[in-house]
């Protein structure tokens, strides 16, 4: 990679490297690996940036390797240490005033209850505000596929917000 390119890479980083970090983090529902995700991803991108940069979406593709990324270390889950959540104190349940609206931390709590890859259609679809099409490109998977996978997610949330007793009124 000559100058023009890094300092090309250098200038993309800069200016996404925080919203790949909030989207690495829906995805995995952790920081540390979020961070993980992120540093495995740009990584990639590096190696691969004269390739990376004539995509039609650069943000899209960029997406793309991140789901892939997570996607991998959900394969994988011997590759990471996990802690012991068992032995962790349970949080209070608070008490909303406002019934009917979930805090943030409810939703992401239901989205990390999905399956790996619906998890990755809904950051991608939701989130990073792919479309379809560009969704589909960036985890490889047909349009089809994407929306039927999306379709799903969406009635897994419905029906875990219904069963939780978290639906509103």
């Amino acid at each position: 990679m000559n100058n023009a390119e890094e300092a090309e890479f250098r200038d993309y980083v800069a200016g996404r490297l925080e919203s790949l970090r909030r989207a690495a983090f829906l995805m995995c529902r952790d920081w540390h690996g979020a961070d993980d995700l992120v540093g495995i991803t740009l990584g990639r991108l590096y190696r691969h940036w004269s390739r990376a940069r004539q995509a039609d979406s650069l943000d899209a593709y960029v997406h793309g390797m991140l789901a892939h990324a997570f996607l991998d270390e959900q394969r994988r889950p011997w590759r990471r240490e996990r802690a012991d959540i068992a032995a962790m104190p349970e949080r209070a349940a608070s008490e909303s005033a406002t019934d009917g609206i979930h805090d943030r931390a409810d939703i992401l709590t239901l989205i990390r209850r999905l399956p790996a890859r619906r998890r990755a259609v809904v950051v991608l679809r939701f989130y990073c505000d792919l479309s379809v099409g560009q969704t589909a490109e960036a985890l490889g998977l047909a349009e089809g596929t994407v929306k039927s996978q999306c379709a799903r997610a969406l009635e897994t949330l419905r029906e875990l917000m219904t069963s939780d007793g978290k639906a509103g009124k």
